[in-house]
């Protein structure tokens, strides 16, 4: 009789200790270089001219029902700027500018992400240009993720995110301009930096199967 009566107790206690178990960990992602996108935008004289980096990697952890479990690596090569203009992406990467070949990489690692609503996100972290660090905040979203696949091929995990922040570039060190005859400078301080990306989910390899043994 008293074990009758100990069962719905014991289940009720599995109940609890299933309803309160920690979320599944957050899963790797790692970003699709040809369609993603690492942008930036600054003022010349008074209108803006854009440009982007070519070469770049991330590590990404995601838990899209738990976004504030998520986190974000990425490292740009600095020498891969592109502006359409060879002249000009050559003065970026001397000294004046990135300074490339002294400073090759510019790094960004998150601290804390804050959810916001539909998938909106702010992602703090420090950015680090010609190993200069400092805090910035990214105003990011999670535009979606799913399975999918096309023409037969085998579905795979993405995820497609946006993001934006503007810096200082004078923060970092990079203070090159020219003053205009009439008062003013060439170049604004301030740069947009704008990331599309978008991010496969990074499945763990097969096991390896055993050799196949020769027929005798």
């Amino acid at each position: 009789m008293r074990h009758r009566f100990l069962l719905p107790v014991v289940a009720a206690l599995g109940l609890a200790v299933a309803s309160t178990a920690a979320p599944a960990d957050p899963a790797p992602f790692k970003i699709d270089p040809v369609h993603s996108q690492v942008g930036f935008t600054v003022r010349h004289f008074f209108s803006k001219v854009s440009g982007r980096f070519n070469e770049f990697a991330s590590a990404i952890q995601l838990d899209p029902k738990n976004l504030a479990a998520s986190s974000v690596e990425a490292t740009i090569q600095s020498a891969s700027i592109f502006t359409d203009n060879p002249k000009r992406d050559g003065h970026l990467k001397s000294g004046d500018f990135f300074d490339a070949e002294k400073y090759p990489t510019l790094t960004f690692k998150s601290t804390k992400v804050t959810p916001g609503e539909n998938g909106r996100m702010q992602i703090a972290g420090d950015l680090t240009i010609r190993d200069v660090t400092k805090p910035v905040v990214l105003d990011a979203a999670l535009l979606g993720v799913g399975d999918v696949g096309v023409g037969g091929m085998p579905a795979m995990t993405r995820a497609g995110f946006e993001a934006t922040t503007t810096i200082n570039r004078k923060d970092y060190g990079i203070i090159w301009n020219k003053t205009l005859d009439q008062g003013g400078t060439m170049l604004g301080d301030d740069v947009t930096i704008t990331l599309l990306v978008e991010a496969v989910k990074d499945e763990p390899q097969a096991q390896a199967q055993p050799a196949a043994t020769k027929k005798k």
